[in-house]
């Protein structure tokens, strides 16, 4: 446990958390709507600092990253807790854990965490510089929740020469994003949907501040790819499709959108998964609304995985699940020279 440092004192030893745009206001002894971030006596404490429910060394390609340093690996650390509901969530089992029902507030986790496994961030580096891994991801579970334990490894990262990476719903505050800008080298959003009635409906949460947040960090010079799960008549409809790609084309066009495929899990059982036809569709109107590089993910296909040069249309990676094989030269098309947007090398 440790002390949080995005929140405010309120009279009355209330405490008002602003690392997302929940801004929860927090009685003593209550936790906020992540179910990690607990009042105890009028101060703000983060209850997974240090306490990751999984830790691992993954293909960078995971996360997705397709334009960051592919084929490399990166350390993924991720804890319990999320700021969103939702009902599609397909990795639950960690960022459920502390609300939902399955805990009803933070005693009961602080309970389970003090018996788990320590995993400081020095420690983090460490694994990361002894495994020669060049960036770190704060993923699994939402990183905005346990801001403090990712902020803290990301400044540590940044004096090795490690990268930083977040895999986000994009839901997080101006405050968070103002520090995160200063040591995130790239982030994956979530852009869930175009609609803010699938957010309040879905997710307990809301659109504006997941764009504002894509077009900051993207202005601010951090690599941005965005990712979007596809739930069948959800939203999953063309002009939807054509709605976020045109936002994102409008921003970059070489930012990269992975188009997700959906299976059923958690509270969304009853729904089907995403069809191939339906997938294959969804790209090919979002490269008719002027996207460079639009991937299908959760299928496994080398024609949608693989990268594309934008001018003459050669395969400058090939990518056949994590496996990749990188045609690139220095960041250029071999064969009309051409850069292709993106961090290639260290």
């Amino acid at each position: 446990m440790k002390e949080a440092l995005l929140y405010k004192s309120i009279k009355g030893n209330k405490v008002q958390c602003i690392a997302c745009n929940h801004y929860c206001l927090i009685k003593e002894g209550d936790a906020g709507t992540c179910g990690i971030r607990v009042n105890k006596g009028g101060k703000l404490y983060l209850l997974t600092y240090g306490k990751p429910m999984a830790a691992n060394i993954d293909p960078i390609e995971k996360k997705p990253l397709f334009h960051f340093l592919p084929g490399s690996q990166i350390f993924s650390v991720g804890t319990a807790g999320c700021n969103f509901g939702c009902d599609f969530c397909q990795n639950w089992q960690m960022s459920q854990l502390a609300k939902g029902g399955i805990i009803k507030d933070g005693v009961e986790l602080e309970n389970i965490l003090e018996n788990s496994k320590n995993l400081m961030p020095k420690e983090i580096i460490k694994i990361a510089e002894e495994n020669k891994i060049p960036s770190v991801a704060y993923t699994y579970n939402e990183p905005t929740v346990f801001f403090e334990y990712a902020y803290q490894t990301a400044l540590l990262a940044r004096e090795q020469g490690i990268k930083n990476i977040f895999v986000s719903n994009g839901f997080m505050s101006k405050e968070a994003r103002s520090l995160l800008i200063k040591v995130l080298d790239g982030i994956n959003i979530d852009l869930k949907s175009f609609s803010d009635k699938f957010y309040k409906k879905y997710c307990k949460a809301w659109l504006a501040p997941v764009l504002e947040n894509i077009e900051k960090f993207k202005e601010a010079g951090v690599w941005v790819e965005v990712t979007t799960l596809l739930i069948p008549g959800e939203n999953d409809s063309d002009k939807e499709i054509a709605q976020i790609a045109g936002f994102l084309a409008k921003i970059d066009k070489s930012i990269p959108w992975h188009l997700s495929r959906f299976h059923p899990d958690y509270q969304m059982l009853d729904y089907q998964a995403t069809s191939q036809e339906s997938l294959i569709k969804a790209y090919e109107i979002a490269k008719n609304e002027g996207l460079n590089h639009v991937y299908i993910g959760n299928w496994s296909s080398e024609k949608y995985e693989s990268t594309y040069c934008h001018n003459c249309d050669s395969v400058v990676i090939k990518r056949s699940g994590f496996t990749t094989e990188n045609y690139l030269k220095k960041g250029k098309c071999r064969k009309c020279h051409i850069r292709i947007a993106g961090l290639w090398e260290k």
